[in-house]
């Protein structure tokens, strides 16, 4: 409280502030009915209460709701409405926060032009809209800009809109594109003519939105998707001005723990189907200027046998952990003999380097490599001459290539950036080694200044000896103690890895004291394929004692304490979140979980369900009796019981296609009814959106706003 207030007015305030304490003691938290449902495996019984909750899509998208659906939906918005009047007190903060964040963007900015067959294209947004507006310029950036699609047009009428996929003919004169207007990551493909701005009539329903051409300028290929499981399991041809109902099946893939995409190689020369599951690959080509012709296989899967194909010359280059290259190399094939006995290495196995990403230009081979968790750009070229990394001086940071789709060219494009420095895009010239900066993110508000804040590695020594790279980044001005609010995040799963990177939205937390820590946990890959391998199926423990582990080494290392320390992840994020709670939730006073993965082993047991088969490899499968067993052992929904939690905020959407949203709900209703303390506990379901929450800009910032209100509520540094 500011020390001049006058004394009356800050009496005035004081009482509100009790009166609406007193008043919310009695709004009443929502109780769920429980009506059993047994389930039984391997002669194990489970006892679920809330098994009612699940709802198919056909109930949600039923134009008259069915009792059950209506008792699903009168259950959700009876936890909004809880959460809306406990937090009551946040909403003009959360405005505020918004504003803030709001501020620090450049509402009317624009990507860096990138240039492909002729064209310069560009993502541009106009102060105020939530959209983006997508555009090119022909040869020149100084030539007219052609508007290809306004999706600030095309969202009007719609709660949720997404465009994805688009896709330019080798013409340039047409582009398909992906339509959801759902969040389910179902989308409809159409084609547009970009010289008329006709939409033409062809219309293809459950598509993953993406789609290539081949080199006629009239034919496309495309993935349809189950529309049960959602599952990417059918490649169709489909020729301009015919019906979707004549398109020809080109691929199926039936076996249920696979994937399937289609897309074309840089060289334009194949067409390339792609079959992926957590442990192996296969890759079909064939000629693009032979649409009707048949897909040859490059090499037929093997399990555990991972692989990644470039076209360049007369070879295939392939990324690949054969031969137990546990962090991947480089090898070659000539393009008529592609099986596994005839490639050849080019950049060998190394045990300290993980091979993440090739580039291949016409000259230059780039190479993106990770090494004691921090990433690198290797340039060589192709004669031998010269091969080299480029510097980067930060103790950590993000680095990646990207945007390169020309062949010919002596230049690359990487972004980079750090916990304290914004984004830049920068091209290289691989020839004389220059660098020109295209652009550097700028943060508005005339407040930031990065020298105002540091950043870190720390080393966190994990309860089986292995060693954990903590990442934290803190404003200079604040002061490390016990006292210290410590927002701890992390992901730790599918090989997927967070790295230390700006963000304009943090800075909210940062300058009003927090310390953000990211914990490079096991289940990514941020030491390397092993790091990924030692946090998954029946190692997937340790990526939860590794969190716990880092939380421990703050409190004892007086970085923060429990009162103090939060904790946040999403999706298999939100699963640790749930794994980590159960096992100490003592070291916690507020958590944030986000579309977790909660009711794990309900959802493995389902094959009907979005994303299951695909996935027995990273979880395990829990038909098998082991696997089971250790599921079931570390389930947040299974493992809920009788004792305090922390505070929490728990948040889903209707519509999620990746994590179905009974599963949030199924866990806070269980919550609800065991556990034994007085904290928070909310449950927020964006009733229009799924995994991905808000698709406008702004309306994702207010997301987080809500978020960062809930941790600094219960800091107690609300601001009027």
């Amino acid at each position: 409280m500011n020390e001049i207030m006058p004394k009356a007015i800050g009496f005035s305030i004081i009482f509100t502030l009790v009166t609406y304490l007193i008043m919310k003691k009695d709004i009443k938290a929502p109780e769920a009915a429980k009506e059993l449902t047994k389930l039984e495996k391997h002669g194990d019984v489970r006892e679920d209460n809330y098994f009612w909750m699940r709802l198919s899509d056909a109930q949600k998208n039923a134009e008259t709701k069915d009792a059950q659906t209506k008792k699903v939906y009168e259950y959700l918005e009876e936890e909004n409405a809880y959460y809306h009047q406990m937090t009551a007190e946040t909403k003009a903060f959360q405005e505020k926060l918004f504003e803030e964040m709001k501020g620090r963007i450049k509402e009317d900015d624009e990507s860096v032009p990138y240039k492909k067959n002729g064209y310069f294209y560009l993502t541009r947004f106009e102060k105020g809209q939530q959209y983006p507006i997508y555009s090119r310029k022909k040869r020149s950036l100084e030539a007219k800009e052609e508007i290809m699609f306004d999706l600030n047009d095309e969202a009007e009428g719609h709660e949720y809109f997404q465009l994805g996929g688009i896709s330019v003919s080798p013409d340039n004169t047409l582009a398909t594109f992906g339509v959801d207007t759902i969040s389910r990551r179902q989308y409809h493909l159409q084609v547009k003519n970009l010289v008329t701005g006709k939409i033409y009539s062809d219309k293809i329903d459950n598509t993953t939105g993406g789609s290539v051409w081949a080199n006629d300028n009239k034919t496309f290929f495309y993935t349809k998707k189950d529309p049960v499981t959602l599952r990417s399991s059918k490649i169709y041809r489909h020729v301009l001005g015919t019906e979707a109902s004549e398109d020809v099946l080109v691929y199926e893939e039936k076996d249920e723990t696979f994937g399937v995409f289609v897309t074309k190689s840089k060289s334009k020369k194949y067409l390339i189907i792609g079959s992926f599951s957590t442990v192996s690959n296969e890759y079909q080509v064939l000629e693009a200027d032979n649409p009707e012709g048949t897909f040859r296989i490059i090499q037929p899967r093997e399990r555990d046998l991972e692989y990644d194909i470039a076209h360049y010359e007369e070879a295939f280059y392939i990324r690949t952990n054969k031969d137990d290259a546990i962090n991947f190399k480089l090898m070659k094939t000539p393009e008529d003999k592609t099986t596994k006995e005839h490639w050849v290495d080019v950049i060998p196995h190394r045990e300290d380097t993980f091979f993440e990403d090739f580039s291949i230009f016409k000259e230059y081979l780039v190479l993106e490599e990770r090494s004691n968790g921090l990433n690198k750009i290797r340039i060589k070229r192709w004669d031998g001459k010269e091969d080299y990394y480029l510097p980067f001086d930060e103790e950590t940071y993000s680095v990646g290539v990207y945007s390169n789709p020309e062949f010919d060219t002596d230049v690359i494009r990487y972004s980079y950036n750090s916990m304290t420095t914004p984004n830049s895009v920068i091209d290289f010239n691989m020839r004389d080694k220059s660098k020109d900066v295209k652009k550097e993110q700028e943060v508005l508000g005339g407040k930031f200044d990065k020298k105002n804040y540091l950043s870190k590695r720390l080393w966190v020594t994990a309860r089986d000896g292995k060693k954990i790279a903590l990442s934290i980044v803190y404003h200079k001005d604040t002061k490390i103690s016990k006292d210290t609010p410590v927002l701890q995040y992390a992901y730790g799963s599918y090989g997927y890895t967070i790295s230390d990177g700006f963000s304009t939205t943090r800075l909210s937390l940062l300058d009003r004291g927090f310390v953000y820590a990211l914990a490079h946990i096991r289940g990514s890959q941020y030491l390397g394929r092993e790091w990924y391998e030692d946090g998954k199926m029946l190692n997937k423990k340790n990526t939860f004692n590794d969190f716990v582990d880092c939380s421990k080494y703050l409190i004892e290392n007086n970085y923060t304490s429990p009162a103090h320390l939060y904790a946040m992840g999403g999706s298999a994020g939100g699963l640790l979140m749930g794994a980590v709670i159960n096992m100490n939730p003592e070291l916690y006073n507020g958590v944030i979980a986000a579309v977790p993965f909660v009711d794990v082993i309900s959802t493995m047991l389902d094959d009907s369900i979005p994303l299951t088969t695909g996935e027995y490899d990273e979880w395990g499968n829990p038909n098998d009796k082991e696997y089971y067993e250790y599921i079931k052992s570390y389930s947040p929904y299974d493992q809920v019981t009788a004792k305090d939690y922390p505070n929490m905020l728990v948040t889903t959407g209707l519509h999620d296609s990746q994590v179905q949203y009974w599963e949030p709900a199924k866990w806070v209703a269980k919550l609800r009814e065991l556990k034994t303390d007085n904290n928070l506990l909310f449950l927020h379901t964006n009733m229009d959106a799924g995994h991905g929450g808000a698709s406008g800009r702004f309306d994702a910032l207010k997301e987080t706003a809500e978020e960062y209100a809930f941790f600094l509520m219960l800091e107690d540094k609300l601001e009027k």
